[in-house]
């Protein structure tokens, strides 16, 4: 029998007070159909101290509520103590989402998930990972379908994104910071003045980059909705929603129903629209084309 597909609920990668981040959280668990939480600091350390005092409780309330938990790990790695904190995820017995090849050796021979930011695109490096203790991997965006089928085909897990901006890169700078003609040490975290990432234009005016301290995004929300039932049928186990600043209980809930038929892809793409407004949809990479592209025709 096949297993049932999963949701899951990716790290929030954007800045939001303290506060916000909590009770985003809890209601998360209390109210959105979601099989698997990711919950950590992916994009810059400084943000984490700042709501480090709520994790035991949500870690809590979302154990209550039956999710699984996975903690996520930064993308750059750039230090002794941002190191230290790896390894101390590591040695407490949680299952971790590697995001950096730097934490790759802490958690050898632990079962973790391997996430986007860590490039899988054949079938050798999913296997050395699997072997390295991987027990699910999470695609980079940029995959088209065709590798989908061929990486999902050697077995285990496989987790893709289905909604939000697409995670392009990260780097060591901030642009952000920049932006406000500040520093990445004196950056004053502006990056919490753009709670669903700072627009970037391309010198004729037109949107396409999404800044988000020192990741940058796609502007447009990734779509899936209609390739939904490919996706499985390729192998696709995990199926991934990325926090954005919006009602992300409905958008959980569309998904769902789609995933279980309860809804058509049409329906809940309607549906959909009135959540993300004039903000692009994406699909282009899934196609073998740009990222930014939007392709009409299902897989």
């Amino acid at each position: 029998m096949t297993p049932a597909p999963q949701l899951t609920l990716g790290p929030l990668l954007f800045h939001w007070p303290a506060a916000k981040w909590r009770d985003f959280y809890f209601r998360i668990a209390d109210e959105a159909d979601i099989d698997c939480v990711y919950l950590g600091e992916v994009v810059c350390a400084k943000r984490e101290p700042l709501y480090a005092a709520h994790v035991p409780a949500v870690l809590s309330r979302l154990a209550a509520a039956g999710k699984q938990v996975v903690r996520s790990t930064l993308a750059v790695v750039t230090d002794d103590r941002e190191m230290e904190a790896v390894r101390q995820l590591a040695a407490s017995g949680a299952l971790v989402e590697v995001n950096d090849a730097a934490s790759l050796h802490e958690l050898f021979g632990r079962p973790h998930v391997i996430g986007p930011y860590i490039n899988v695109f054949n079938e050798g490096t999913y296997d050395v990972l699997v072997k390295g203790g991987a027990v699910r991997v999470v695609l980079p965006v940029e995959v088209s379908a065709r590798a989908i089928g061929v990486l999902a085909a050697r077995g285990g897990e496989t987790e893709l994104q289905i909604f939000g901006r697409q995670p392009l890169s990260v780097a060591m700078r901030c642009y952000h910071a920049r932006s406000h003609g500040l520093t990445k040490d004196s950056c004053q975290f502006v990056c919490g003045l753009d709670p669903d990432g700072q627009p970037a234009e391309t010198i004729d005016g037109r949107e396409v980059l999404s800044v988000n301290g020192t990741q940058t995004l796609s502007s447009g929300y990734m779509v899936q909705l209609r390739n939904l039932r490919a996706l499985q049928a390729l192998g696709v186990t995990h199926f991934r929603l990325s926090p954005q600043d919006i009602d992300m209980v409905e958008v959980a809930r569309l998904h769902r129903a789609t995933l279980t038929g309860a809804l058509s892809a049409e329906a809940a793409e309607d549906a959909l629209r009135g959540l993300t407004g004039e903000r692009p949809w994406q699909n282009g990479f899934l196609y073998g084309r740009e990222g930014l592209a939007w392709v009409e025709t299902a897989l």
